[in-house]
Order: structure tokens, then C-alpha cells, then sequence
């Protein structure tokens, strides 16, 4: 998954957990001029500006203290979605039973983008189902998977693997 790396990770976690919220995921795309650090929270009860604004703050702060990138970069704190991506084996685990999009870093049965439900994760390797076949996936293989929300799949915005 494309995640930032360990000592972001290590540095920011802990921030996030001891104001109250998940820390959904870290992503960061490097870039001399323009980088983006990109922070994923969750909240049992939602997540509304201001949580993202607080938590904005706190990150500054660290990160202006510890200095961990030396090029230029945004900040941007935000709610995942319902189209939350994926960054654990855990958060597969949470979602069993919903459909996700999938990339992979390479092809599946000749494919390299694959929707559909989580109907097994075990050890590190993710079941999908698309059209009544099982997909066995590893965690390492994919690059970066997204919840597909309900309200797409009753549109029939994308195929729900059923």
C-alpha cells in the first residue's frame, strides 16, 4: 500500500491516537517544490473541519519541531470518506463483506485493477469475490485499494463482485 514511510508513520501515529482519533493512514508523495503529507482520521462519531483543524495543528507543530522532511510539502488532515482508502491488513479485516477497488502493482489473471467483496483475509493474503470467482490477492501485491460506497454500487456505478 502506499504508505508513507516507517518514521513519518512513527512520528504522526501517536499524535493522532493521543487527541481521540484514528489514524486512518499517512500518505506522502514527495516532490522538491510542491510534496504532499497527507493524513487519514477517523472518528466513531465522524469527523467534522474542526477535528481536521486540530489535528492540522498539532502536526504542524511536531513536524516543525522534529524537521523529518527537508523539502517543501502541504499538510492536508482529513476525513477518509466512503471511499476510505486502505492501508492495513486490519482495516480489510473491519470491511469483510464490503467491495473494494483494487490496484495491483502487477496483473491478476491479466488485470491489474480489480473490484470486488472482501470475503476472506487471512494471514496477509485478501479474498475478493467478482463474479462468483475467489480471488486470493497478497496484501504486497496491491498498490492501493478504496471502499466502494453503497450508493455506487446500487447505481451500478461499478460491479459489486455479486
Amino acid at each position: 500500500m502506499k504508505q508513507a514511510p516507517e518514521h513519518l508513520l512513527t512520528l504522526i501515529e501517536p499524535v493522532v491516537e493521543g487527541l481521540g482519533y484514528e489514524c486512518v493512514g499517512v500518505e506522502y508523495n514527495p516532490h522538491p517544490k510542491h510534496g504532499l503529507l497527507r493524513i487519514y482520521i477517523g472518528h466513531e462519531n465522524g469527523i467534522l473541519v474542526e477535528d481536521c483543524t486540530k489535528v492540522s495543528h498539532q502536526i504542524s507543530g511536531v513536524l516543525d519541531v522534529e524537521d523529518p522532511i527537508t523539502d517543501n510539502y502541504s499538510l492536508e488532515v482529513s476525513s477518509p470518506g466512503e471511499d476510505r482508502p486502505f492501508f492495513k491488513i486490519s482495516q480489510f479485516i473491519q470491511f469483510i463483506g464490503s467491495t473494494v477497488a483494487v490496484h495491483l502493482f502487477s496483473p491478476v489473471n491479466g488485470r491489474r485493477k480489480i473490484t470486488g467483496k472482501i470475503v476472506q483475509v487471512e494471514d496477509d493474503v485478501i479474498t475478493l469475490e467478482e463474479n462468483e470467482q475467489l480471488l486470493p490477492i497478497p496484501f504486497a501485491a496491491m498498490s492501493k485499494a478504496r471502499l466502494v460506497p453503497d450508493y455506487l454500487l446500487e447505481k451500478g456505478g461499478r460491479s459489486s463482485g455479486k
